[in-house]
């Protein structure tokens, strides 16, 4: 059940009292860095302290390529990992080895968590390189001992023949695609519930509903976890849910949570949704304090039952930079796929399309259903479609319009899911 019983059951207390001891270590750790070598607080007496840091933020990593964030001689790092750069500079993240053995740790804690075992075989759906998440759960895995087949994204005929000769238990793979890859079954005419040995999915690196979990979980016959973490941090590792699914533990031994109000940047309470702000405890290289995610969340009050004391946060609503505003009302995405994924006739994809008709904004959403769904009357068609647009206008207070398409005739990819194509 534990791959760390001592370190994740931690009495409360003891963990907050090295919690504190960590964040000390890290701002003297991080005043070593040109970003931070002028901070003024040498040490905080109380968890309750940190609030008295400053926040730190992406735009600080961009302004700060390369090496402004780093606190280590140059030749103890071993590794840089990138993001894609695709909003303006890209920021670079640094190891050193202890770096990496933490985070190989991390995930081998987060696999044995949801049940993965020695006897597993792991198919890594997940792209390599740059990106830090098909890495982080390789690495994690062959510490588990597990055997790891490195396959990556794409082909999805030849991850099903993978999946099916090898005996694949545990997969890594993207919520999207795992919901592409089933459309290929029927053609190969295997029954993934039947014929597969898959017993366990680790989803994550895109924002997606408890709508969408189920949904894997039901096609599949499967249980899916969710995973949470960002490339700042270490990339996967940070968060992860335990058989239980009632919110995603963070590792506090490694990051120390907040939640504050975007707008004020005021602590909130635990249950109170805000924004996430992570701050390392035992990185080397590049230490970051009170870091931004825009990532909107809450904490978890209680404790869960599974016995580990690290507290839990509540699945992704989404980024601060992903919401909407449609005609002055504030929506985020992932509204949209929790109200239509939970309706049984919808397909596996969508997208939303936001135009300006006559100086008003208009939310068109196309939606795939199922095959026998549209082969159906039109006036089946019509009453589906008026259901999806009540269900939305009451989730969302705006009228959307409903465009109902045959399966699998949207667009798909083979790495993270873009569905919000903003034209205005």
């Amino acid at each position: 059940m534990y791959w760390e019983k001592d370190l994740e059951t931690l009495d409360r207390k003891e963990l907050e009292r090295r919690q504190l001891e960590q964040i000390n270590w890290t701002i003297r750790q991080a005043r070593n860095s040109s970003f931070y070598s002028g901070l003024k607080i040498n040490r905080i007496d109380s968890l309750e302290a940190i609030q008295d840091l400053p926040l730190t933020t992406k735009e600080d990593l961009r302004n700060q390529f390369p090496y402004g964030f780093l606190a280590v001689d140059r030749e103890r790092v071993i590794r840089l990992h990138s993001s894609s750069g695709t909003t303006g500079k890209p920021t670079v993240v640094f190891h050193t080895r202890e770096d990496i053995d933490r985070w190989q740790n991390l995930i081998a804690r987060s696999m044995y968590a949801v049940g993965v075992r020695k006897n597993d075989v792991f198919q890594n759906i997940m792209g390599y390189g740059l990106f830090t998440g098909g890495i982080g759960f390789h690495y994690g895995a062959e510490l588990l001992g597990v055997m790891t087949i490195p396959i990556g994204p794409g082909n999805s005929k030849r991850q099903i023949w993978f999946l099916k000769h090898l005996r694949t238990s545990v997969v890594h793979i993207l919520p999207s695609y795992a919901l592409r890859l089933y459309t290929f079954f029927d053609e190969l005419n295997i029954d993934p519930k039947k014929d597969l040995n898959l017993k366990i999915a680790l989803i994550g690196a895109e924002p997606h509903s408890n709508e969408i979990r189920k949904k894997i979980e039901e096609l599949y016959g499967i249980k899916a976890y969710n995973s949470y973490g960002l490339s700042e941090m270490c990339g996967p590792g940070v968060a992860f849910e335990c058989t239980q699914q009632a919110g995603l533990h963070v590792w506090e031994d490694h990051f120390y949570p907040e939640i504050i109000d975007p707008d004020s940047m005021q602590v909130l309470p635990e249950g109170e949704e805000g924004e996430l702000v992570l701050t390392t405890l035992s990185r080397e290289a590049m230490p970051i304090i009170r870091y931004r995610t825009r990532d909107l969340t809450s904490l978890i009050p209680g404790n869960c039952p599974c016995g580990r004391t690290h507290r839990r946060i509540s699945r992704i609503k989404g980024r601060n930079d992903d919401m909407l505003i449609i005609n002055g009302v504030n929506i985020f995405p992932i509204q949209i796929e929790r109200t239509v994924m939970a309706i049984p006739e919808i397909g596996n994809n969508y997208l939303i399309e936001i135009r300006k008709k006559d100086y008003m904004d208009k939310l068109l959403l196309k939606v795939e259903v199922n095959e026998q769904v549209f082969q159906g009357t039109l006036s089946e068609l019509e009453k589906l479609q008026r259901k999806i647009i009540v269900e939305l206008r009451e989730e969302l207070d705006l009228t959307p319009e409903v465009k109902l398409v045959e399966s699998a005739s949207l667009p798909v990819s083979d790495g993270k899911a873009k569905r919000v194509y903003d034209f205005r």
